[in-house]
């Protein structure tokens, strides 16, 4: 059973920082490439910030370069997203994606970002 669980994500004033993770199961995760997404109330989901499989490429939406930062640890089947400088914009629920042949996406985890 392929399974994408994201955790981390809470309320947090800006300026702030948060990690967010992500735990694979049921699938070879050394295999995919890893995305992080976010959607806020009343907009269309949006790339983040995605990996390559074996961590060595990394590329970032305009919005977060130079705030976040993706990595993952393939011997716990882990992608995270440390976010720095938070943003009231940054607030959305955060999805996590696994892309390769095949797609999947976890359940989300919101972050909040407000005084």
């Amino acid at each position: 059973q392929v399974q994408l669980v994201e955790s981390g994500g809470g309320w947090v004033q800006p300026g702030g920082s948060l990690r967010l993770s992500c735990v694979a199961s049921g699938f070879t995760f050394s295999r995919f490439a890893m995305r992080w997404y976010r959607q806020a109330p009343g907009k269309e989901r949006e790339l983040v910030a995605g990996i390559s499989s074996i961590g060595l490429v990394t590329d970032y939406a305009d919005g977060v370069k130079g705030r976040f930062t993706i990595s993952r640890d393939n011997s716990k089947n882990t992608v995270y997203l440390q976010m720095n400088s938070l943003k009231p914009e940054d607030t959305a629920v955060y999805y996590c994606n696994a892309i390769s042949i095949e797609t999947y996406w976890g359940q989300g985890t919101q972050v909040t970002v407000s005084s």
